[in-house]
């Protein structure tokens, strides 16, 4: 059996960039002829940033490769080796230097309703008190610091701050439970933990520090405990340990607003980001400094052809890598106004996002399909006229592959049926958007990311290694190196070569884990996780062209397609839907299937809920649903943006049967 995977969808309609917006476009179509040669393009892009030394050489690549003891190698890349930059400098200082310092960085806004604008010249102020403290309490190159902190401003402070004097961040997601947490603090051998008295969930204040105490009771190196208080009274008798514990306000606030930079060999480690871990335990992959901030700089000004008069809202959570790439280190040293919102979205009502986009008149919006989905389950009807969204120009998507019919109500709801739509495909391990269009070059299709961005090359390969033809999908792979490519697992680069490397060592490919398919014009259409690929009798189907279908139904807002033992089949398609106002009937939703990309994707089991499973960086939680399904043990949850929907799942499976 091959492992080509049946490409069934079928998308037709195209919508070219408009005259205007090509015309006033950062990039244009010579990009693709400019990148011919990758290294020299690159060097190119790397000349965007400040750099207190030139690199020596370029780039250098060492591919894993099967040596005289038959064991393959760890494969080794350089970029820009020998140059030295500092990435904090390179996010602030320089804008100030530059006289934007009264240019807006962020603008903050609190779930229960604070808000805070803070100039470059203001961040700049308190990135050199945090690095200052940072100082103080021991930490310094090379040095591991994680971070268990909200979508706050100090979070933002902290992380450049990190940067600034050379040690490496980890960011964990706040909401994460301590066993996470500890997991990341001892795989990291971090010195420092910085979190928070307590955080906003849901227009709760939720204490946090007892999570924290109990990631560091074990044996860590942790030295101290940085702590912000961010919640207060609303959380009183938080528990202290005098001597490791500080207080982010006597060490950071206090400390001297000036700080002279050190500047650090491109090849020096950033930060290490931890994959979701749903098979096995996570990966703590490593981003290193030059390479990394290149391409973060340079994608972002190209893909979200970014404008000094821009308002930026990318809105996933800080620990996430799209945070990493698109709200910090992309935006910042680009000189960019972001938004950064610290509730969920329907807090404390449906519209918040709009009236945010509304208030500070937001021109670029990044957000998840799996958002996208859930706006319209709020509003069948639309938006209407409830918020002036006149300000977006431009639209992104990231997180996983977005339906067509999500991407066009996305398009003609918040973009008034103009504004681009940047649907970008990459991972933790590629650092930065790897296939996207050019908003103004590409003409798009809904729910394709269209083509790799200039100096990457990527291809759909068979079992084999080879292109599949156009028509059909395989495996997505990355064809050779690029410069903000993760660089090793922490501790461990014998998984990062089996992980990625391994499996087309001999070509040379890097192995995403992902499933694609080729249209006939070339457009890439991404299948979701290869794991997720469900074999029925033989055929191996995408559940995102399942999905697609069944939210292609105008009584359909989300759907979530797993694969479920059967008996006769190998596996049946399980079909778990969302409806936007009144339910349709099975029948009509396996019909809708059947009608969009055949019979032999037809659900078997179909089973209407209230909500999906999702992460707080807007993933549906695929393998909740399956061991919903099977009546098996979720484990851990606490990642869940909504950690009731597994009940209520399980609740009306129980009732089914």
């Amino acid at each position: 059996m091959t492992s080509t995977i049946e490409n069934l969808g079928r998308e037709s309609r195209l919508y070219p960039p408009s005259e205007a917006f090509a015309a006033q476009a950062n990039v244009g179509a010579d990009a693709f002829d400019d990148a011919s040669d990758a290294v020299a393009f690159w060097e190119r892009q790397a000349a965007r940033l400040d750099w207190a030394e030139p690199w020596h050489t370029a780039h250098t690549w060492e591919p894993a490769s099967v040596g005289a003891d038959g064991e393959l190698s760890i494969p080794r890349a350089e970029w820009f080796a020998g140059g030295r930059l500092n990435a904090a400098v390179n996010c602030v200082d320089r804008h100030v230097d530059a006289g934007n310092g009264e240019r807006v960085a962020i603008d903050f806004i609190g779930e229960p309703g604070d808000t805070e604008t803070i100039t470059y010249a203001d961040l700049q102020r308190r990135v050199a008190k945090a690095a200052n403290a940072l100082t103080a309490l021991g930490i310094g190159k090379g040095d591991r610091v994680v971070v268990y902190l909200p979508v706050i401003p100090e979070t933002i402070v902290i992380t450049l701050a990190i940067a600034r004097v050379g040690a490496i961040h980890s960011l964990v997601f706040g909401g994460f439970s301590a066993e996470a947490l500890r997991f990341r603090v001892e795989d990291t051998g971090a010195k420092l933990l910085v979190t928070s008295d307590g955080q906003f969930r849901r227009g709760t204040a939720v204490p946090v520090k007892a999570n924290a105490d109990a990631a560091v009771a074990g044996d860590n190196a942790i030295e101290h405990v940085l702590v912000v208080r961010r919640t207060g009274d609303l959380t009183p008798g938080i528990p202290w340990q005098d001597g490791r514990d500080v207080w982010w306000h006597d060490v950071v606030d206090a400390a001297q607003d000036t700080h002279e930079p050190e500047y650090f060999d491109a090849e020096t480690p950033l930060f290490i980001i931890y994959t979701s871990g749903t098979t096995g335990t996570p990966k703590g992959v490593v981003h290193t400094t030059g390479g990394y901030l290149t391409q973060a700089s340079w994608s972002h000004w190209a893909l979200f052809d970014a404008k000094e008069s821009d308002v930026y809202w990318c809105t996933a959570d800080l620990a996430w890598v799209t945070a990493h790439t698109y709200v910090l280190y992309g935006p910042f040293s680009n000189g960019a106004t972001s938004v950064i919102y610290e509730g969920t979205p329907n807090t404390p009502h449906a519209g918040r996002h709009f009236e945010i986009i509304e208030r500070y008149g937001v021109t670029t919006y990044y957000t998840a399909p799996t958002l996208i989905r859930t706006f319209m389950t709020w509003f069948p009807d639309g938006l209407g006229d409830g918020w002036d969204l006149s300000s977006i120009r431009l639209l992104g998507t990231v997180g996983e592959a977005i339906n067509p019919e999500a991407w066009v109500w996305f398009r003609e709801q918040l973009g008034a049926g103009s504004a681009p739509v940047v649907d970008t495909w990459w991972q933790s391990e590629s650092g930065s958007a790897i296939v996207a269009p050019l908003p103004g070059v590409t003409t798009l299709k809904p729910g394709s990311a269209t083509n790799a961005v200039p100096g990457v090359t990527v291809r759909v390969v068979d079992e084999n290694g080879v292109d599949v033809p156009r028509g059909s999908g395989g495996s997505i792979v990355i064809d050779g190196t690029w410069p903000s490519m993760a660089r090793t697992v922490w501790g461990n680069p014998e998984r990062y070569r089996d992980s990625y490397w391994r499996a087309f060592a001999a070509q040379g490919y890097f192995l995403a884990g992902d499933g694609a398919a080729v249209d006939e014009d070339g457009y890439i259409w991404l299948l979701g996780r290869l794991d997720d690929v469900i074999n029925v009798s033989g055929h191996r189907l995408s559940t995102i062209e399942i999905e697609s279908a069944l939210v292609a139904h105008p009584q359909v807002g989300e759907a979530a397609v797993v694969g479920v033992d059967d008996a006769t089949t190998g596996q049946a398609v399980a079909a778990f839907v969302v409806p936007s106002g009144d339910a349709p009937s099975e029948q009509v939703l396996r019909d809708q299937v059947t009608r969009e990309i055949g019979a032999i994707a037809k659900p078997g089991h179909i089973v209407v809920v209230p909500d999906l499973p999702k992460t707080r960086s807007g993933k549906i939680m695929r393998r909740l649903l399956v061991d919903l399904f099977d009546a098996r043990p979720l484990g851990d949850t606490t990642s869940l943006q909504d950690e009731t929907v597994p009940d209520t799942i399980r609740t009306l499976l129980s009732n089914r049967a």
